[in-house]
């Protein structure tokens, strides 16, 4: 099906719709380095804009409109959140082509913050919003480690069909679990040090690209970025703090040593071997801590229809 990607990134959810066989026919970022990247690794139908400038004659006609717009408002993480926060507004961008446009079905994503903010008030605007451009709309938080991403990385799901559109749209059935049992039949968390174990160092021989990291000295507070990660679990969640000029939080390797590379934290996204970040360091971990990772993407969008 056509697909039109909003607040792409370096495009982790439209790599999931592509490896299951959608066609996505246009893209838009304001972000400079994750359009370079999206370029480099998937296509030059990315548009670089601030998406509120661009009309919705300009967005061709699709059936699926994907996004997952800007969380950093919503973020749990961010102590300073609340209903005026501008980049909250941000999803009637989003709704904005739903009502323009009538995909037949959509998919939005965001931090499972979104659910709490303001008790639940901002959330259950969000939806009804939905709901009156005429959608069947449904929600669900997935956490991407029972997808076989190597992350414990909670994220809701907002799902939308046409209220004409005959199709029930459904959530993939986790593969993975925590504690799978022979009645489950589920595979086991996949653990970082496992993700990992394959990787040299980064001052050893090798042919990785982005595969250098933050010097960044190593704190060992319990605080976001500062806390030892135990190896035989998934990692903790990876977060797109800071900007392309520095201030960003790198997760620890699992050896404890040193900070994860951009290759690494890539790998802990689920994102190819080959996919080559632009920009510099801090550029890249932010481009990859706001991604979808591709294989939880590549999970749910199977549940869409190639055809309808």
């Amino acid at each position: 099906m056509k697909v039109v990607s909003l607040f792409s990134g370096a495009g982790g959810l439209d790599l999931g719709f592509i490896k299951a066989g959608h066609n996505i026919i246009w893209a838009n970022d304001n972000f400079q380095d994750a359009v370079k990247t999206y370029r480099k690794n998937i296509g030059n139908h990315i548009v670089c804009a601030d998406f509120s400038t661009i009309s919705s004659d300009e967005i061709p006609d699709h059936d699926i409109l994907i996004g997952g717009f800007p969380c950093q408002g919503f973020s749990v993480a961010n102590a300073k959140r609340g209903e005026h926060d501008k980049r909250n507004k941000l999803y009637l961008e989003l709704l904005r082509i739903l009502v323009d446009k009538q995909p037949k079905f959509f998919l939005a994503e965001n931090v499972k913050g979104i659910m709490s903010l303001m008790k639940g008030k901002i959330f259950e605007i969000i939806i009804s919003d939905l709901e009156k451009a005429r959608y069947k709309v449904k929600y669900k938080v997935l956490n991407a480690a029972d997808y076989g991403v190597p992350q414990k990385r909670e994220r809701v799901i907002i799902l939308g069909v046409r209220t004409d559109v005959d199709f029930d749209l459904k959530y993939p059935e986790p593969t993975h679990r925590e504690n799978p049992t022979i009645f489950n039949d589920k595979k086991k968390w996949v653990s970082i040090g496992i993700a990992l174990k394959n990787i040299p160092e980064p001052e050893e021989e090798h042919n990785l690209i982005n595969h250098t990291y933050s010097k960044f000295k190593l704190k060992f507070n319990g605080y976001l970025g500062n806390r030892a990660i135990d190896p035989t679990q998934p990692s903790p969640t990876v977060t797109a703090r800071g900007d392309e000029k520095g201030g960003v939080v790198v997760l620890h390797h699992p050896n404890n040593h040193r900070r994860m590379s951009v290759r690494e934290l890539a790998i802990i996204q689920s994102f190819p071997l080959d996919f080559i970040f632009e920009g510099n360091n801090s550029s890249a971990y932010r481009q990859i801590g706001n991604a979808v990772p591709p294989m939880l993407a590549f999970a749910v969008a199977s549940m869409f229809p190639r055809e309808l």
